[in-house]
């Protein structure tokens, strides 16, 4: 059986006018929908006991390994922008923020949870949790995604049972307004920490099963589902554009995530296709829900496409729901046109 390849992209209105792109997406053959969103098609190749997934107790044991018998809550550092009838979530996570900036926040926020009997907990910078005691009931809150960009308001728990964490949000927006921290990244033009976004509970699950032999992704969440199932992860420069080798290589001696060596070798693999295409997994996924078309199209899209023609079968899951297949031979179907 030839080699597999999952790919995960933003909505196909972001991505599926890419020139080269479109004329392999007229031709490929179209898969049953599936529900849309980030998280749905990740969570395809994955499996776990039961339940919604337990995003932040899998990032917890993925960065500090302490997850084990608590129930856990991602609070995530957040922009929130006032409007004259509501607010509105801006970015959630991936501020930028410093390991100094984000543990300034977090003790500045501390007691404010420790009055609810709840732990916050710095991650990695980007990504805080909460602990909380076992009996307390969690309603239920969106993904950042599906809250990004929407009212805030509307997005929190309603009525009595949401009346706490509404409280807990607004006491911490509070908190975070006047923050030192907020007042030198305002000053700097950068969007303040103003907000924190909660999402993901559960209990760190007995087990992950994963059907991939390797992925490339950026998103500390596929890292840690993968960590999790015991599957190799890589950033996912190590997949093959030339115009991100000197990142990769900087990123892996900053953090570790690759070591240098990785870079060198699929900086290799990319002058030759065949080459890159031999190096892959049999099964493989690369996560670009995030990418933008530029970097889609002068990047990403040429070493898929030496897969491809190399033999590769690629699966394509597109943020809105669609899913394709392309193969090598749909090549011929050229009285399909884009």
């Amino acid at each position: 059986m030839s080699a597999v390849l999952h790919v995960l992209l933003p909505g196909r209105d972001k991505v599926g006018g890419v020139p080269p792109f479109a004329s392999w997406l007229a031709r490929g053959t179209t898969l049953p929908a599936a529900v849309p969103g980030y998280l749905v098609a990740l969570s395809e190749h994955f499996r776990w006991p039961h339940g919604p997934l337990p995003a932040a107790a899998l990032i917890r044991q993925s960065v500090a390994g302490d997850a084990g018998g608590a129930l856990w809550l991602s609070a995530d550092p957040a922009w929130v922008q006032p409007e004259l009838n509501g607010a509105r979530l801006l970015a959630c996570g991936n501020l930028g923020l410093s390991v100094e900036d984000s543990k300034s926040l977090v003790d500045a926020l501390a007691e404010t949870f420790e009055a609810e009997g709840m732990s916050l907990l710095v991650g990695d910078a980007q990504h805080w949790q909460l602990r909380l005691p076992s009996y307390v009931e969690v309603p239920s809150f969106p993904e950042p995604e599906d809250a990004l960009g929407a009212d805030l308001f509307e997005q929190l728990p309603k009525g009595e049972e949401g009346r706490r964490w509404r409280a807990l949000i607004n006491e911490a927006q509070v908190v975070l307004h006047n923050h030192p921290v907020n007042r030198t990244r305002v000053a700097q033009g950068l969007p303040p920490v103003n907000s924190v976004w909660l999402w993901g509970p559960g209990a760190l699950p007995e087990w992950v099963e994963c059907g991939l032999t390797r992925i490339y992704s950026d998103d500390l969440l596929a890292w840690a589902l993968a960590h999790r199932a015991n599957v190799d992860v890589q950033s996912r420069t190590m997949f093959a554009p030339s115009a991100h080798v000197e990142a990769a290589r900087a990123g892996a001696a900053h953090t570790g995530v690759a070591p240098v060596g990785a870079a060198s070798a699929a900086k290799g693999a990319r002058g030759n296709p065949a080459i890159a295409a031999e190096a892959a997994p049999t099964y493989s996924l690369l996560d670009l829900q995030d990418i933008q078309p530029t970097d889609f199209e002068r990047d990403w899209w040429p070493a898929i496409e030496a897969h491809l023609t190399a033999g590769t079968e690629i699966r394509l899951a597109f943020a809105d729901g669609v899913r394709m297949v392309l193969r090598k031979s749909h090549r011929l179907r050229f009285w399909r046109k884009a």
